[in-house]
């Protein structure tokens, strides 16, 4: 089959795929840290304010298959469109209703949206960026992300200083994704451009034109997210478990962190200080990350990423009540940055290397909900052990997922992902073709 999809080029998914992600992680960023605030002084309990704060990650959990199914039938770019004026709409409501409720509904639209516009960049990129610069493409993808998020406070605090207002910084979203939906519309579509010819290329690939290979597709496509979840239900039990502990350790580490600072009396400022550097190692290392994967394999990311935020947790367990305390509590919480960082993009990555070619955003869909059911567990997790023993057995518990969600990822990643050859060719074969639906029943 001849080949019409033209080469690859990393300026040709910065506008379509980087640009986007950094404008709305950049009003997510600004507006997460005032949610609690706009909560209390609209008369909510600090409970009832935690409560409407994490409406955001329960919206996104929610919104994980459906996103799945409304990508496969829209496209990538529609969603994110879709997505953006969503996420508007809850913003506004949150902003022009001034009641609880209200918060509490747009933060949850807010949540259903981030669902849908990160599901869509993922399966955008993993249609259109070949396997050989996969794990950098996504990495980055990550780390804009985590840019976004790193800018949105500073513009937020810098706003509030300027109109003395919480609500205010919400209209930040508002002009972010208007800002996102100008871009898409003003730029080509990438998946008309790239999307089908890379699709029918690696689906050729995959076994050199089989019908076969092109009917599997077609079923895909068809069956939705059901048919991804039963015909892959041993990878996504497999990995995706594995996926959920990497997902839960790295929600733990921000729940963690700030709740031992206080615990050992740390000043806030100092707090502050501490975590941002720790942020700021995370941040660099992203690409770091991607290079790593796609020139030695996955394992290599994510497994000193596990092994690292595990023993970070351990650290903390064992040190809380030794002389030094609070040299220890700095040098886990670095040790924490460190291995996120190393893992940057590798969730992102697996999910790519194992959704089929030719209609990934259904076992996307999937994929996403159980790593972010893990990110959504662990703090009710760390709050449960905490209320029941300590903090340091809350510690000690995650640390012990994370050394068994290492072993998941040890003995299945290489079954299901190859390892990436030291010196891959132009165009090699997609990780996936490597194992079938079959295998796994």
């Amino acid at each position: 089959m001849t080949d019409t999809a033209p080469p690859f080029s990393w300026r040709s998914i910065v506008l379509p795929a980087y640009l986007p992600t950094l404008l709305f992680s950049l009003g997510e960023g600004a507006l997460i840290p005032v949610i609690p605030v706009v909560a209390v002084d609209r008369g909510a309990s600090l409970a009832l304010a935690g409560l409407i704060a994490a409406m955001l990650m329960v919206g996104g959990l929610v919104g994980d298959l459906p996103a799945g199914w409304l990508v496969a039938r829209i496209g990538e770019r529609a969603a994110m469109i879709g997505a953006s004026v969503l996420a508007a709409a809850g913003t506004l409501l949150a902003l022009l209703v001034p009641t609880t409720w209200a918060l509490a509904v747009g933060v949850f639209l807010l949540g259903l949206a981030t669902a849908v516009f990160g599901l869509a960049r993922h399966a955008f990129l993993t249609s259109y960026v070949p396997a050989r610069v996969r794990a950098r493409a996504l990495s980055t993808l990550a780390g804009v992300f985590r840019g976004g998020w790193a800018i949105g406070p500073f513009t937020a605090a810098a706003i509030i200083a300027w109109t003395g207002s919480a609500t205010a910084v919400f209209w930040v979203l508002v002009v972010s994704c208007a800002a996102v939906v100008a871009v898409l519309l003003v730029l080509p579509d990438p998946e008309r451009v790239f999307g089908a010819a890379v699709r029918v290329r690696a689906a050729s690939a995959e076994n050199g034109g089989d019908v076969a290979t092109v009917g599997q597709g077609r079923a895909d496509a068809a069956g939705g997210i059901r048919h991804a979840i039963v015909t892959y239900r041993g990878v996504l039990g497999r990995i995706g478990t594995g996926v959920g502990l990497l997902a839960a350790l790295r929600a733990s580490r921000t729940v963690i962190v700030p709740l031992w600072a206080v615990s050992l009396g740390v000043p806030p400022d100092a707090a502050a200080l501490v975590i941002g550097i720790a942020a700021t190692i995370d941040f660099a290392l992203f690409y770091v990350s991607g290079h790593v994967m796609d020139r030695h394999g996955r394992l290599w990311s994510a497994i000193p990423g596990l092994v690292g935020l595990a023993i970070g947790h351990l650290v903390l367990a064992v040190t809380h009540d030794v002389p030094g305390a609070v040299a220890w509590f700095i040098a886990a919480t670095m040790l924490l940055g460190v291995a996120n960082g190393l893992s940057s993009g590798v969730i992102l990555t697996l999910g790519a290397d194992l959704a089929p070619a030719s209609n990934p955003a259904p076992f996307l869909g999937a994929f996403r909900t159980i790593a972010d059911a893990g990110g959504a567990a662990a703090p009710l997790a760390i709050s449960a052990i905490t209320s029941a023993l300590s903090l340091m057995a809350a510690a000690a518990a995650m640390g012990v997922l994370g050394v068994l969600g290492a072993g998941m990822l040890w003995r299945w990643i290489p079954r299901y992902v190859p390892r990436a050859p030291r010196h891959p060719s132009p165009e090699p074969p997609e990780p996936d073709a490597a194992w079938t639906p079959a295998a796994d029943t």
